[in-house]
């Protein structure tokens, strides 16, 4: 579940890298958390292949997690890599949109998916629970005017609840299936 999980223990080394460069990112911004230390595992037992996968030849364990180090130094979890939505050249983090949506007083929860796009291979939909009268619209330009363009949501589907685990982590298969199958003519 993302969160703010304190800053680095003793003997261990963070990283924040781009997902598609492996690049270090700036302060602030968001990338794959990668971290080596001498309690970090050395591999998966028998087998290599998930080792390889998992930890590179510098001893960097990928994480699979997005994160970014706050003002404070504190390291930040937001997402998981498997579920940034990729738009042109862009990685978009779902839960740091459905963050800022929880943040409009009309909404109750949400939940934000890739939409496939010809022209940018995915773009962010919204499945909104409303508190109170809202249009689409008016979501949209709620995100549109706090984050960068590419970021903007695509649609906005309201929905009575969104899909979560026991745990309260959101099902986003579940409404990419559904979403899928709407696609299907019939």
């Amino acid at each position: 579940m993302p969160g703010e999980v304190g800053p680095l223990v003793p003997n261990t080394e963070c990283r924040i890298v781009d997902v598609a460069t492996r690049e270090d990112v700036g302060d602030g911004e968001l990338g794959e958390l990668l971290v080596r230390g001498p309690q970090i595992m050395k591999g998966y037992l028998n087998n290599p292949r998930a080792t390889a996968q998992t930890i590179d030849r510098d001893g960097w364990l990928h994480t699979g997690d997005v994160a970014r180090i706050e003002e404070s130094g504190a390291l930040r979890i937001v997402d998981r890599t498997k579920e940034l939505i990729k738009y042109k050249a862009y990685q978009i983090a779902p839960a740091e949109l459905e963050a800022l949506l929880l943040t409009h007083p009309a909404i109750a929860d949400a939940a934000v998916i890739p939409l496939p796009d010809e022209e940018g291979g995915e773009v962010p939909k919204a499945f909104v629970v409303t508190n109170r009268s809202i249009t689409p619209e008016e979501v949209s330009q709620f995100v549109a005017q706090r984050v960068a363009p590419y970021k903007r949501v695509r649609a906005v589907e309201f929905i009575d609840e969104i899909p979560k685990a026991p745990s309260g982590k959101i099902l986003r298969r579940v409404l990419i299936d559904r979403e899928r199958a709407a696609a299907i003519p019939r």
